[in-house]
């Protein structure tokens, strides 16, 4: 009965209903002052961790009543295909790389980095571009984050 109801889909399931009680959790020790807009720190965690805790016991629900997932049908997935180890290990290392100089280089240029290899390792035909769009994407998280939400990030050499 046990190996009947243990699938890949419950697995799954559970994990995206504990990484919702994880965050909202982890949330309830952010304590800061509400922006100018009336919304803190915590309003963003909470919003996805409370929908990933519905989202989680909604489809351990469905799970424990038979419900599956369907094959991928995609048109340009290859569903026998290996897994692609080395932009696994790429993108481990850039993510560990970002944690790494994020209190030394800032939030701006930390982040601008990080989106800049993800978009190369995941086959960014235009370099430059990539690079340019990062950056914008750095600061403007930068400053959506600390002049709206009033959260402090990392400034490092700015």
């Amino acid at each position: 009965m046990l190996t009947r109801l243990w699938r890949t889909e419950l697995g799954l399931a559970l994990v995206v209903l504990g990484l919702g009680v994880f965050v909202v959790v982890g949330t309830l020790d952010v304590s800061a002052a509400a922006s100018t807009l009336g919304i803190g720190p915590r309003f963003f965690p909470m919003l996805v961790g409370g929908s990933m805790i519905v989202v989680g016991a909604c489809y351990v629900a469905d799970v424990l009543r038979g419900g599956h997932g369907d094959p991928e049908e995609g048109e340009d997935v290859d569903a026998d295909a290996p897994a692609d180890w080395r932009a696994v290990l790429l993108m481990g290392g850039i993510f560990l790389a970002f944690t790494a100089v994020l209190e030394y280089l800032g939030w701006v240029i930390s982040s601008s980095l990080l989106f800049w290899g993800v978009a190369v390792v995941l086959g960014a035909d235009h370099k430059v571009r990539a690079g340019i769009v990062a950056v914008a994407v750095g600061v403007a998280t930068y400053l959506l984050f600390v002049e709206v939400l009033g959260v402090s990030l990392p400034s490092g050499v700015f």
